[in-house]
């Protein structure tokens, strides 16, 4: 009889974990063990769908003349995304990525008022992220050097629903080409012994 080899300990559930905002250019946190520090900014509250991390990818086939069959594929497309929904929307670094403002234009005034506008012509609004996922002793670090919210939710106002910024931030290539840096602590996968 086959023994099928598991371990508990290797599968991973986000049961808890965090996201930070920084400016372009910002490095990253040590390790997910450390406590990220100014220019780092939390996203604070993350709704309990947690952080989903996406995979948007197409390739190209060539199948030679005479076979049914692909002797190559080329990748023609890969693009990395974060997807999360941030609760504390009164938080400044959250408003600020929502309504793609530097974090100065959200000081109150005298009376305490916010006040801002909303242009109906955007530019860019690239920032670098630090997400945390974290399940009893692992922990799963992502840093994105170059990423922006592409694309945002709708936002309701009700009595029995919290408000939310629903976001997909896409990652962009940094001046080495890669979008997405991954610093884990995760328990050792044995040997395997074929028993």
């Amino acid at each position: 009889m086959v023994n099928i080899t598991r371990a508990a300990d290797l599968a991973l559930v986000g049961a808890n974990g965090g996201g930070f905002v920084a400016p372009v250019g910002t490095v990253r946190p040590a390790s997910p063990l450390a406590q990220p520090v100014a220019p780092w900014e939390p996203l604070g509250a993350i709704s309990d769908d947690g952080l989903t991390y996406g995979f948007d990818e197409d390739s190209q086939e060539f199948t030679p003349w005479g076979l049914t069959s692909p002797f190559r594929t080329q990748i023609t497309k890969s693009v990395r995304t974060f997807g999360l929904t941030v609760w504390e929307t009164s938080r400044v670094a959250v408003q600020s990525l929502q309504y793609r403002l530097d974090a100065a234009d959200l000081e109150p005034n005298g009376d305490g008022l916010t006040e801002y506008a909303e242009t109906a012509s955007p530019t860019p609004d690239r920032r670098a992220f630090w997400f945390i996922v974290v399940d009893g002793e692992s922990y799963k670090g992502f840093y994105v050097p170059q990423g922006e919210i592409n694309d945002r939710s709708d936002v309701t106002f009700k009595q029995d629903e919290m408000s939310g910024y629903e976001w997909t931030i896409t990652t962009y290539p940094d001046a080495q080409g890669n979008t997405v840096y991954h610093c884990d602590k995760l328990p050792a996968t044995p040997a395997y012994t074929g028993s």
